[in-house]
């Protein structure tokens, strides 16, 4: 795994078409010993880590597939990422972060252009080192969460029986 990259992603074509990947994904979650479920329906599949083996930093692999050629092959777009939940909350702190800065800059210039008190632009460095801490924190817990990603990156190798580009 790439360091410095939110959500890695990897892209491939795979000689099976999409309804037999449909076919075993479901299979091949249902039984498994690698504590990993899924689901498949449609042209998405999505793999996860069971809730019993779950951590916070836990992730899950997003599929999106397309038919290539004639629908003998399939075009696979995979992204590794937290769960929902969890890219939600960051993703959320970021705008906000984003937000805040900002409407605090145009309100400390504009004071400052009035020749008003302008201490609030002391502010903007806080939040960039609160964003540059959120990024640090996501960064550990993605390398922590690695182990499991591999897992699932070589469970979906194992399901297609093809190589999968490395993330």
């Amino acid at each position: 795994m790439a360091s410095f990259r939110l959500r890695p992603k990897f892209e491939m074509i795979s000689e099976k078409p999409m309804a037999e990947l449909i076919t075993l994904v479901n299979e091949k979650c249902k039984n498994n010993t690698h504590h990993l479920t899924g689901l498949a329906i449609l042209d998405q599949i999505s793999i996860w880590v069971e809730k019993a083996h779950r951590k916070y930093w836990s992730p899950q692999l997003s599929i999106l597939m397309y038919p290539h050629d004639d629908g003998t092959k399939t075009r696979i777009l995979g992204t590794y990422g937290p769960m929902p939940t969890v890219w939600t909350f960051f993703m959320f702190l970021y705008i906000t972060i984003g937000v805040l800065v900002t409407f605090i800059t145009i309100i400390g210039f504009a004071q400052r252009s009035l020749g008003n008190d302008h201490r609030i632009l002391w502010v903007v460095p806080i939040l960039l080192i609160i964003a540059a801490t959120l990024y640090v924190f996501s960064q550990m817990g993605q390398k922590l969460a690695a182990h499991q990603m591999y897992n699932i990156h070589f469970f979906f190798k194992e399901i297609l029986e093809e190589e999968v580009p490395e993330v």
